[in-house]
């Protein structure tokens, strides 16, 4: 593995990749096969906007300033590995694209210039293609952590309509065809707590 640990990408994971949820089986699978390390919580530097899309699935979008710094997870992941990562995330079928981000360590300190390490890793965002549409459809308001919360309702790709593909169904819910997806409990408690 000493040559393979000096050509690994790092990976940030803000979704369903994360441990505990519906993904994590592939990086608990490729942590077994020695193809990903998981190397803890991490916050991007710079706000996005990690929104959902069609089925309560995730969305980290590449307009930065927009939204909140996301937490999530990072690992450091093999060539084999990545593939697989590239494969579940539609890489290559116009669903997500992989693009750097810089993150810092989740127990640094909030701002960075404070001695906080920012480290560049890389990211599954929402292709371009529809991006700032989610943004558009979510009201412009995104969350900071892809929690619990915000994942219930989440569907599996397998029971998910299996006469359109994922890109219609992003169509579909960018065009208000899907119903709109209801703010999380949370945001409730909060607005009354004020």
């Amino acid at each position: 593995m000493g040559a393979d640990e000096e050509h690994r990408s790092l990976i940030f994971t803000y979704g369903t990749l994360k441990r505990g949820f519906f993904n994590h089986n592939l990086v608990q699978d490729m942590i077994r096969t020695g193809d990903a390390v998981y190397l803890g919580v991490y916050r991007t530097v710079e706000s996005y906007p990690l929104v959902c899309g069609p089925y309560r699935v995730p969305f980290l979008l590449n307009l930065p300033g927009c939204g909140e710094r996301v937490w999530g997870e990072l690992y450091a992941v093999s060539a084999q590995g990545l593939a697989r990562m590239d494969e579940l995330e539609g890489t290559s079928r116009g669903h997500y694209e992989r693009l750097p981000v810089e993150v810092c360590s989740a127990s640094s300190g909030v701002e960075s210039g404070d001695g906080t390490i920012v480290v560049g890793a890389e990211a599954y965002y929402a292709h371009r293609s529809y991006g700032e549409e989610l943004w558009k459809r979510n009201g412009e308001k995104g969350f900071r952590r892809y929690s619990e919360k915000e994942a219930s309702g989440y569907v599996r790709r397998k029971d998910r309509p299996q006469h359109l593909t994922f890109l219609q169904q992003i169509q579909l819910f960018c065009s208000h065809s899907l119903p709109p997806i209801p703010p999380p409990p949370h945001h409730h408690a909060v607005a009354l707590a004020d």
